[in-house]
């Protein structure tokens, strides 16, 4: 008898630890704990410094933050030294498939394939200067290509940023981005797809959701030009155009602060106009707007793009001292009318429209913002928290916050008193992973 209790109780034993076991082993691997020090901790909200600086990340989020956090037994503690935590930078403009030298040409002579390898590379270009969170605003004649791209990162294949996704932008026969200048009769493709009527933009929308992007980008304008001193730019699409692009949109779950809307290449008026009557969620350059069109995109909270970083080089690369001229002009009016719309209140995001220049240089940007009229504080919440909003992931990225993804960098110095601390990147977290450190 007391052998079959005995064997009874062991056989219980091991059925629990058994159990045990089985239960430890559906609930998964432990997640990788990491505590982050640093001298500094930027408080994007606050616009001010925490000092020290504390990030407690378990897995992919955030678990805590503060001047101290909790060290739980076995955490990986990285101590970044004299150096300021803040939040992975956003671009909201960049092109992954497009690099220097000629954008026309390249699309011709280097097939789809070598094109994403070259984005492939470039998205890992940004992630290591410290954009973990980018737009894709077009691919350029690569369609749908920019979805294997983010496909690849978010399953772990490839090093990017979070990426939200247009396939080719959408435009007009003859328009912006169309082969204009080569032989007609040799067809060359347009760098976008064609739409010339507002069923055409929706069944390229329809389309182009099929195939897995995420966002819609039209051209509105161009080409630019300065005419007796006055700066113009022909629109391609009417009000009634864009209010359909944006209806489809939202049909599809394309809302206010989704990240699944209409952004637009608009430079100048009548086609800014047009772009926020209809209730597209950015205005991509934006060198000019009315005053109506101001007060409209500060009732609306439609955010500009002003992407400075993009005219700067090409006035340094330009080809001859003419054009260097006209971009000079450019910028100049661009500056200019910059500080009208921040007198104006109109909401600003961050975007450099990286991919003509080199890819993991566009920090650029936001020391462009700060010399053509903004606070340093001011342009980080730009691009952290507009950002955020504009990407459809507020709540989610932007912020050292509880609960948010672990979505860390660490700068020299304090961005706060000099913004090109943000140039100078020395440790890249995503997603809880360390992709950089010093």
């Amino acid at each position: 008898m007391k052998k079959l209790l005995c064997g009874l109780v062991c056989g219980l034993v091991a059925g629990f630890a058994a159990l045990a076991i089985c239960l430890a082993q559906d609930a998964g691997p432990a997640k990788h704990v990491v505590v982050l020090h640093a001298a500094r901790m930027l408080d994007v909200a606050a616009g001010k410094l925490v000092a020290p600086g504390e990030v407690l990340v378990e897995g992919e989020r955030i678990v805590a933050v503060g001047p101290h956090v909790e060290r739980p037994a076995g955490a990986e503690v990285i101590d970044l030294g004299d150096a300021t935590l803040m939040p992975g930078l956003i671009d909201a403009h960049v092109h992954l498939f497009l690099h220097p030298g000629a954008e026309d040409l390249q699309t011709v002579q280097e097939s789809v394939p070598e094109r994403t390898l070259i984005a492939a590379g470039a998205a890992k270009a940004d992630l290591m200067a410290g954009f973990t969170a980018e737009r894709d605003m077009g691919t350029e004649g690569a369609g749908c290509a920019d979805v294997a791209v983010r496909n690849a990162i978010n399953s772990g294949l490839i090093p990017g940023p979070r990426m939200r996704m247009s396939c080719n932008a959408i435009d007009l026969t003859g328009g912006h981005e169309d082969a204009i200048g080569y032989n007609p009769a040799q067809r060359v493709l347009s760098n976008a797809d064609y739409a010339d009527s507002s069923e055409e933009i929706v069944k390229v929308m329809r389309e182009q959701r099929k195939g897995g992007a995420d966002f819609t980008k039209v051209y509105e304008t161009g080409k630019d030009g300065v005419r007796e001193g006055e700066f113009v730019t022909p629109y391609q699409y009417t009000e009634a155009e864009l209010r359909a692009a944006v209806k489809e949109a939202e049909r599809t779950g394309g809302g206010v602060g989704s990240g699944r809307g209409v952004a637009v290449h608009a430079t100048g008026e009548p086609g800014t106009g047009f772009a926020v009557a209809a209730g597209v969620a950015s205005v991509d350059h934006a060198y000019q707007l009315s005053d109506s069109t101001m007060k409209a995109m500060k009732e609306k909270q439609i955010y500009a793009v002003p992407t400075f970083a993009i005219s700067e080089y090409f006035a340094d690369h330009a080809a001859s001292k003419a054009t260097e001229a006209r971009e000079r002009q450019l910028i100049v009016y661009h500056a200019a009318e910059f500080k009208k719309q921040l007198a104006a209140g109109v909401p600003m995001a961050v975007g450099s429209d990286v991919g003509p220049f080199p890819h993991g240089t566009q920090a650029r940007e936001l020391e462009l913002m700060v010399e053509f009229g903004m606070k340093p504080a001011a342009v980080l919440q730009a691009d952290l928290l507009n950002g955020a909003k504009l990407l459809g992931w507020a709540g989610k990225i932007g912020e050292l916050k509880a609960g948010y993804y672990a979505d860390v960098i660490a700068v020299p110095g304090d961005p706060l008193v000099d913004i090109s601390a943000t140039t100078k990147v020395v440790f890249v977290m995503k997603n809880g992973v360390v992709y950089k450190r010093p």
